[in-house]
């Protein structure tokens, strides 16, 4: 027989969890993120009322209410950004003022809305194709920094730390114990290409020659346009369209000055991965993404996304 106490117990702990829904229920009826203002907006979400607005209309479509009673499109939107500016783990998420829910519906609810925005966004606003105009403006950007001609984007690899795996670790962790993710910019921060699915058990060389980014700058090159060239670290194959610093440069020499030169102009894509990375904290080094590999694949695909639609929206922060 059950001891009353021990049934008394749990019919308080039930109350609590229903009073707990009803209080959440209440707080996302009255509130609006929408509603907050500018700079409060942006310092919560990172991203715009406008950027807000124009996921939200590329995306409701996919997120249809199923088992997640009273929670909107809106909602839903704004605790995935919540959780990708903060880097908070889901019970962080799960409590914020503004965006009320349980854990358990926050995890059903990020995978739905992350598919959605890597479906809808990430060919959008990541691409390596550049317009003519913008192309002349990166050829200016880095003659200027660099004495180089001929430079449209920089490469490079950048650590995001991801919950060790269960199984094939050795395909997703290198020996810091983080992964990595290629990456190539452009002269305004943009990020025109990520690749983050090999992790850090590859070496760059190997991404970079399995890497679609690659056969797009060979067949520029290919086809004339020598003018579209990349800056790299000397991690990466040294190709005509691929331009990395001299090994072993004797000091004063001319290939030491060259090596000067090529670092002025590839420090953009330092600062780029600075600027993603206190953009969207999910993305910093002081906190693991705990998700599978796969997963991790696709947020830090979405933030690259959401990253370059700030550039476009001109928010600096």
């Amino acid at each position: 027989m059950i001891p009353l106490i021990l049934l008394a117990e749990e019919e308080d702990q039930r109350e609590e969890k229903m009073n707990q829904q009803r209080y959440r229920r209440c707080l996302r009826l009255n509130r609006s993120v929408i509603e907050l203002p500018r700079n409060s907006f942006i310092q919560n979400f990172r991203v715009s009322h406008d950027i807000f607005v124009e996921i939200l209309r590329e995306i409701e479509g996919d997120l249809t209410p199923g088992t997640s009673i009273g929670i909107t499109a809106e909602q839903k939107l704004a605790a995935a950004l919540r959780f990708f500016a903060t880097g908070h783990f889901q019970q962080g998420v799960g409590k914020d003022f503004h965006i009320p829910m349980a854990q358990s519906t926050f995890s059903t609810m990020l995978t739905k809305v992350l598919n959605s925005m890597e479906r809808k966004l990430c060919s959008k606003y990541i691409m390596l194709d550049m317009s003519e105009a913008d192309a002349e403006a990166a050829n200016h950007y880095f003659n200027e920094k660099s004495g180089i001609s001929g430079v449209v984007m920089c490469a490079d690899g950048t650590h995001i730390r991801i919950k060790r795996p269960n199984t094939n670790e050795h395909f997703y962790y290198n020996r810091k114990g983080v992964s990595n993710a290629l990456m190539i910019c452009d002269h305004q921060q943009r990020i025109r290409f990520v690749n983050a699915k090999y992790g850090g058990a590859k070496h760059d060389a190997h991404v970079w020659n399995r890497s679609p980014a690659r056969s797009f700058f060979a067949a520029k090159h290919r086809n004339g346009n020598t003018a579209f060239k990349l800056l790299g670290d000397s991690a990466y194959p040294r190709e005509d369209w691929l331009l990395i610093p001299v090994r072993d440069a004797n000091p004063s020499s001319a290939d030491a000055q060259y090596n000067e030169r090529h670092t002025a102009g590839r420090i953009i894509i330092e600062r780029t991965f600075g600027v993603l990375k206190s953009r969207f904290r999910c993305l910093a080094g002081t906190r693991e993404l705990q998700y599978a590999p796969s997963k991790c694949v696709k947020i830090i695909n979405v933030c690259c996304a959401l990253h370059n639609m700030c550039i476009e929206h001109g928010i600096n922060s």
